[in-house]
């Protein structure tokens, strides 16, 4: 995609929704960083609705450790892997209280070595959190970028070193979540709404979708 088109992308994403933010429900940092690990194979809804009464109780990692596993694992029961979640969220939080403090570190390398967290959920953290521009390539933004031409890449780094390069200011800061929402609800995998997309004409994807309607009946 050449750089004005590029530009033209951002500017109508952000046109459309100036001010995006992530569909994961936190009151700070430690909560966010908490969600983010238990988003992983799940949705935001999901994980929402698992959090509400655990983050109601529960806002330090001191609190979680002392929630203890057992009953971690019975709030968010119903999340894709929680077994295995649960055991990395006591042991991050067992890490923040010994090596941090008990706070989250702005720093992406610290919060790699942190149990549970990768290269995504850490930029997550990066960029909501702490305002870095940071580029969280999960599925969503992995398709998006492939498909419309705008950072192809065979891995989710390859693509996340392609935006990084390709992103323009002023849209540095919010692009990951334009991104993500777009490929949730309009570039979807199976069948993207190309029909209401309102960076079609700059899309590489050859094989538009028309919109429902006009679609020839099945006999």
């Amino acid at each position: 995609m050449k750089k004005a088109d590029v530009f033209t992308f951002y500017s109508r994403l952000a046109e459309a929704n100036p001010h995006p933010e992530t569909e994961l429900e936190s009151g700070n940092a430690y909560q966010l960083l908490v969600a983010v690990v238990l988003s992983a194979q799940a949705t935001d809804a999901g994980v929402n609705k698992a959090t509400r009464a655990l983050f109601a109780a529960v806002h330090t990692p001191a609190q979680m450790v002392a929630l203890g596993l057992d009953a971690l694992k019975h709030h968010i029961r119903t999340i894709g892997l929680f077994n295995t979640k649960a055991k990395n969220v006591i042991a991050l939080s067992e890490m923040l209280v010994a090596e941090h403090d008990g706070q989250v570190p702005d720093d992406r390398d610290a919060l790699e070595r942190l149990p549970g967290v990768g290269r995504k959920t850490a930029n997550v953290v990066m960029n909501v959190a702490f305002g870095a521009a940071t580029f969280a390539v999960d599925t969503h933004i992995f398709r998006v970028g492939n498909r419309t031409g705008l950072a192809r890449g065979k891995t989710p780094l390859a693509v996340e070193l392609k935006l990084d390069r390709a992103t323009p200011q002023p849209f540095r800061l919010h692009a990951h979540h334009w991104l993500i929402l777009h490929g949730r609800y309009v570039c979807k995998a199976r069948r993207p709404e190309c029909w209401r997309c309102i960076v079609a004409d700059l899309c590489a994807f050859k094989a538009k979708t028309p919109p429902p309607e006009s679609r020839t009946p099945a006999r």
